[in-house]
């Protein structure tokens, strides 16, 4: 059967609105709930490739914006410039228990449910597993091990002027990212949002995928996290794979590093969900 794209919009955090949609397959056996990256959208990159490679693996799939993506109604420009200013980990975990609660409320999610975090979604989706027992698998793919990411004179700097600038390489925007997040950092980085400390009590099956070239979060959060499962989690160290597993534009066939870790992905899910 093949599976039939169904949108949907909710409130999320400060009541900002999520945007997603499902690709619900009525004989579906299981599903799965994917969480994009910062600065990502669930329509760009490899994204749609991988949902739509676990949907024709008979696997219903829900893709979303976070409420702080700060990606607009059409789900490609971002126009939503303060929510992304605005943007915490704890947002985004509210965010994700709301999509997790509507796929259950329409059925989506009433079977066994993984749960697929890429980069920053992946620290997400680690901190939401280790939290709530709906979560049966878990894969994660170039995911960072710690919310505490920058030197002491960018936060120095950071903290001075109350925000920071970083540049969106999709769109060359200059977006800018408000005290929020360094006040979460300080106040719950070491506690409820540690993603390590998280690692060490997921009990489900976990896949970890990791680029060995990987130039934004080094290879070693994908170790230190495997570190952290005391081995109990399955980790693949992808040979000459970037952080976005060599994903390119319009090319006519995936790179074959995402094809691998697409393929191997799909396998784990389908091994560890059963449907």
């Amino acid at each position: 059967m093949t599976a039939s794209a169904v949108p949907f919009e909710l409130a999320g955090a400060d009541d900002r609105p999520i945007r997603g949609d499902a690709l619900v397959n009525g004989e579906a056996g299981a599903a799965v709930v994917m969480c994009h990256g910062f600065m990502g959208f669930a329509r760009g990159g490899f994204f749609p490739y991988l949902a739509q490679r676990l949907a024709d693996a008979a696997l219903t799939v829900v893709t979303f914006d976070f409420s702080g993506s700060g990606v607009g109604p059409d789900r490609e420009t971002l126009t939503e410039l303060d929510a992304f200013s605005a943007n915490t980990f704890a947002k985004q975990l509210h965010d994700l228990d709301v999509v997790w609660r509507h796929g259950e409320l329409r059925g989506w999610l009433a079977v066994p449910t993984g749960l697929f975090g890429f980069s920053r979604g992946g620290g997400v989706a680690v901190l939401y597993t280790a939290r709530h027992e709906r979560v049966r698998a878990l894969v994660t793919w170039s995911s960072i091990s710690t919310i505490s990411r920058w030197p002491a004179d960018v936060v120095r700097e950071w903290r001075e002027r109350g925000y920071r600038d970083v540049e969106n390489a999709r769109t060359h925007q200059i977006l800018r990212v408000g005290a929020q997040a360094l006040d979460e950092i300080d106040q719950r980085g070491e506690t409820e949002l540690n993603i390590l400390d998280a690692a060490s009590r997921v009990r489900v099956p976990w896949f970890i995928v990791h680029g060995m070239a990987d130039e934004r979060v080094p290879v070693h959060e994908g170790r230190q996290l495997h570190s952290a499962s005391q081995d109990r989690a399955e980790l693949a160290l992808i040979e000459r794979a970037s952080h976005t597993y060599n994903f390119k534009h319009a090319a006519s066939e995936p790179a074959p590093e995402l094809a691998l870790a697409a393929a191997r992905t799909v396998r784990f899910f389908r091994a560890n969900l059963g449907g």
